[in-house]
């Protein structure tokens, strides 16, 4: 891997000095990479143990009816955890290999100015994620607020603005206070699921065997659907690959990297998904905060799990929600990273996650996440399209970084392609990332080989002198 990484350093050296262009958005050098195989898989873990992921294994269960029974969704969540660490594996590759990051991998297939209408389309989700995420941390501890007060204290908002505070001051440290968060997240929150876990299973397994395991649920439609909402959930992370793959230490096989991915994914994601339909068939409730508290009747405890909860709130914001975004925002508006990730977390505020939350809403997450994943599954074909398919894995780094090279202005295919794939998803949205990822992908060849032949895009793909 060090000569892949060596055949980009004269590239390196003369984007490092280029202006415009912002130090967090230049490719990592090798020296710069200081996170290792350990931290990064638990950097994972953390980000798969949060309330979203429990609130979607809660979503399951509507009113008091369980849409798959306990096989089907642990059939889904193996095809969908399978096929993420696959997507993961091959769209890191760029970032590894090179150092760059998502928004700047853009630019190889929809161009400079392109590459900011896709990047969007990463972005926004980001955010209201972000402040999802931290509405549940302030729902938390507000929990704890109440309980350490007697009750005199009892105000979610200033909650949610104390997490987010907290969160854009961590976020300024950049990615290094990300991996040190994450890690010390993802021990301690595993090891409360695992109680809570055990509680569930000695004092509420009848009525989770009743609602739950015994259900008669669907191999159908809502078994496919399953899969693409929990596909869609991480569709947003492996699409910008690149930016957690930049920040990994050189000399580790594509293979290893696969394993880095799918065994915290499937430790994590599976875990959380489970408690989140069990505590949705004991309670009654799909607020997992709220669910917390009925299922486990003790004040102390209710403050050990929120305290958990917060945790898990920072460490997927951490991971997921913050970096992206940031990247979009630096590239836009040309500011720098800690004046961008501030602005992240400001926007962030304003994103009314409470509506989110709400406990008729769990399945309006879910359907939130089938539609921004209809743009997403284009994307993400198409720039493996792009980079496998059209370059063969070869790439002029200096030319996505040169406003003035052949990646300037739109690339129209990816443009089109990226609209097709999307429009064929939403004919059939709870199937529409794969829809999306088929169409988008197939269209972007014909495009590329038919459409547009004085295109400048096709320079060093495999239609290059094809007229």
């Amino acid at each position: 891997m060090s000569t892949n990484l060596e055949s980009y350093v004269t590239e390196e050296m003369q984007i490092q000095h280029a202006e415009g262009v912002d130090e967090s958005l230049k490719p990592k050098t090798e020296e710069g990479r200081t996170v290792g195989p350990i931290s990064y898989m638990f950097m994972w873990i953390g980000d798969g143990v949060n309330l979203g992921n429990m609130t979607l294994g809660a979503s399951l269960i509507v009113a008091g009816t369980a849409m798959l029974n306990i096989f089907q969704t642990f059939a889904a969540a193996a095809i969908a955890i399978a096929i993420i660490s696959t997507f993961f594996a091959l769209n890191d590759r760029l970032g590894y290999r090179t150092g760059i990051p998502y928004v700047v991998q853009l630019r190889m297939s929809f161009g400079i100015k392109g590459s900011v209408i896709s990047s969007l389309l990463r972005g926004i989700p980001a955010i209201i994620w972000y402040g999802f995420q931290s509405w549940i941390g302030g729902t938390a501890l507000n929990e704890i607020a109440k309980i350490i007060t007697g009750g005199s204290f009892d105000n979610v908002v200033i909650c949610f603005v104390v997490i987010q505070l907290v969160q854009i001051v961590l976020s300024l440290f950049g990615f290094h206070a990300i991996a040190w968060v994450e890690t010390l997240a993802s021990v301690v929150i595993m090891l409360a699921l695992v109680y809570v876990f055990g509680i569930l299973l000695t004092s509420h397994s009848d009525v989770i065997v009743e609602k739950w395991v015994h259900a008669e649920g669907s191999w159908g439609l809502p078994f496919f659907a399953f899969i693409m909402m929990f596909m869609g959930n991480y569709a947003a992370i492996f699409l910008s690959a690149a930016d957690y793959s930049r920040e990994l230490k050189s000399g580790i096989s594509d293979k290893k990297r696969g394993f880095l991915y799918f065994s915290p994914i499937l430790i994590a994601y599976g875990f959380v998904l489970t408690i989140g339909a069990m505590l949705a068939s004991a309670s009654g409730n799909s607020n997992p905060v709220k669910a917390f508290a009925i299922v486990v009747d003790n004040p102390y405890i209710t403050v050990g799990v929120s305290v958990f909860i917060v945790i898990g709130a920072v460490a997927v914001n951490m991971v997921a929600n913050i970096i992206p975004p940031t990247y979009v925002i630096t590239l836009i508006t040309k500011m720098k990273y800690k004046a961008a990730v501030t602005i992240t977390g400001l926007l962030a505020l304003g994103s009314f996650p409470w509506v989110l939350v709400q406990d008729s809403s769990a399945k309006g997450l879910g359907m939130f996440i089938l539609i921004y994943s209809a743009f997403l599954g284009p994307i993400v074909s198409i720039l493996l399209v792009e980079y496998y398919i059209l370059r063969k894995q070869k790439v002029n780094v200096e030319d996505l970084y040169n406003e003035d090279g052949p990646f300037t202005g739109y690339n129209p295919c990816a443009l089109l392609a990226m609209l097709i794939g999307a429009g064929a998803a939403f004919m059939k949205v709870e199937l529409g990332w794969i829809i999306g990822v088929v169409v988008g992908g197939i269209a972007y060849i014909l495009l590329t080989r038919f459409a547009f032949k004085d295109s400048k895009f096709k320079k060093g793909t495999i239609f290059e002198k094809i007229q």
